[in-house]
């Protein structure tokens, strides 16, 4: 690291905003460059007094939970503060940074202070983001860049906090960095050497305020693009993701490469025959066509996955990267557990855990993969509907299994768009509820359907995060397995 960065934080006083993985990455990288940095975070249970007590051993002040006076520690702005640094999930209209508005003071996420703290040869990013598939697509770039001979990490949304990488000892060739739309929100200076946006449905509302606001962080990520702008030229939703494009101010000569699941026209990647092509980067694009990869290199080979690697296909060409190495990265790719993961095959049913798919677009393309599929869902819902949802896919369905706190939204849906559907409502919460949804769903199946978990829904009425959820149902169809053995 250069001096221009230590001398651009020393002296300054920041308030960083929450404790967890990326509060603590920037309040560490910022100490170390000199910065008098204090932490606000509303919680005091045993795990922030822990990383208290080991930012206290660096100087560096946290103030938790209520303080003299009443106020939560997040809703005061420190003294003197001349920055504040916030963690993805703290509310624009939170009271800290309205006192910090008020103080003329600027307020910037974890993304940003890495953007600004790289140096000067420091490694291109390829961004990615969208309302899902974010971290899909962004292992399988890296794949591909490995399987370039590029030396890459998978960083931002995912893995380890990006300031850790860019302030480390490792160089890199590039980075393959997925960016949520809270990140986006607060990184006004990010410029990517080039970026996708995946699809955009209704998600994190609540935190954003309207569609529209959501979508205009999302686009921020093209903002500064120098070489390509990926967008989703199947995208339903009245072409939001290539409008995001026409609205970017971006370097002269950055071109707009769409990707389609059709055959491609020029400027595009696309499928034709079982075949990922690219007419984007090839010469004469009017005429030709490269072969990438087959459709049977994607794993899984479900209709939203292969959106996501032609998407992270067109952010590698757009490096450079030779069509082998695409083939090659696919291949080598193996997804995260919780993401369209198979589990078993039960007396002639095929049981996959999709617990990640914690909203409704999710859900619908989760579904669009399988036919018939007994439908385990529901947990909290964060706002969203459901009618589109099941109108889409009630065809599909040979039955439903309702669990967690809003299942009653889905129920309505159901009963509105597929009143001969099937649904058990089941009104437990208790460790054992998936256990009890898992032999329902049995109960509804026949041989050869698929039983899916794609709850549609947050997991935290009934499990510490979709991980643990996924976990329960595997563990209950485990049980079931050895039940009927």
């Amino acid at each position: 690291m250069g001096s221009r960065q230590v001398t651009a934080w020393h002296g300054k006083n920041i308030t960083v905003a929450g404790l967890g993985v990326s509060g603590v990455s920037a309040a560490r990288a910022l100490a170390g460059l000199g910065a008098s940095v204090t932490v606000v975070d509303n919680g005091d249970g045993d795990a922030q007094r822990a990383r208290a007590a080991e930012l206290a051993e660096l100087g560096i002040e946290v103030r938790l939970g209520r303080l003299d006076g009443g106020a939560r520690a997040g809703e005061v702005l420190p003294e003197g503060t001349d920055l504040v640094v916030t963690s993805p999930g703290w509310k624009p209209d939170s009271p800290l940074f309205a006192a910090a508005a008020a103080a003329g003071v600027d307020v910037v996420g974890d993304v940003e202070i890495a953007w600004l703290l790289r140096g000067p040869d420091a490694a291109p990013w390829l961004a990615i983001t969208g309302t899902n598939g974010k971290t899909t697509t962004t292992q399988m770039l890296a794949s591909i860049l490995k399987a370039a001979g590029l030396k890459t990490a998978a960083v931002g949304n995912i893995g380890t906090p990006i300031i850790d990488v860019v302030i480390g000892e490792e160089t890199y060739d590039v980075l393959a960095v997925e960016l949520s739309s809270y990140q986006l929100h607060w990184a006004p200076s990010l410029r990517a050497h080039s970026a996708a946006v995946l699809n955009l449905a209704p998600d994190h509302l609540d935190w954003h305020g309207s569609m529209e606001a959501y979508a205009a962080d999302k686009g921020r990520i093209y903002e500064g693009n120098s070489v390509a702008c990926v967008y989703n030229a199947d995208a339903a939703d009245n072409k939001a993701t290539e409008n995001l494009v026409m609205e970017a101010d971006v370097e002269e000569g950055c071109r707009a490469i769409g990707f389609t699941l059709g055959a491609p026209g020029p400027s595009m990647l696309g499928v034709v025959d079982g075949i990922l092509v690219d007419r984007a980067f090839v010469e004469n694009r009017q005429k030709n066509a490269q072969e990438l990869a087959a459709v049977a290199d994607v794993n899984p080979p479900a209709p939203h996955n292969i959106a996501n690697a032609l998407a992270a296909a067109a952010l590698a060409r757009a490096f450079g990267v030779k069509p082998s190495a695409i083939r090659d990265g696919l291949r080598a790719f193996r997804p995260d557990a919780h993401r369209v993961s198979h589990v078993a095959e039960v007396d002639g049913v095929t049981y996959i855990d999709d617990s990640k798919a914690t909203n409704t677009h999710a859900a619908e393309a989760s579904l669009a993969a399988f036919e018939p599929v007994v439908w385990i869902a529901g947990g909290l819902a964060k706002g969203a509907t459901f009618d589109e949802l099941v109108q889409k896919s009630a065809k599909r369905m040979r039955g439903v299994v309702l669990i967690g706190a809003d299942r009653a939204l889905i129920a309505e849906a159901l009963a509105r768009h597929a009143p001969q559907v099937p649904v058990v409502d089941l009104g437990q919460t208790d460790t054992g509820a998936m256990l009890a949804a898992v032999r329902e769903a049995a109960r509804l199946a026949e041989t050869g359907d698929t039983v899916l978990l794609a709850p549609a829904c947050a997991s935290m009425d009934m499990f510490a995060n979709y991980n643990e959820r996924g976990d329960a149902f595997a563990d209950a169809v485990r049980e079931l397995a050895a039940e009927k053995a």
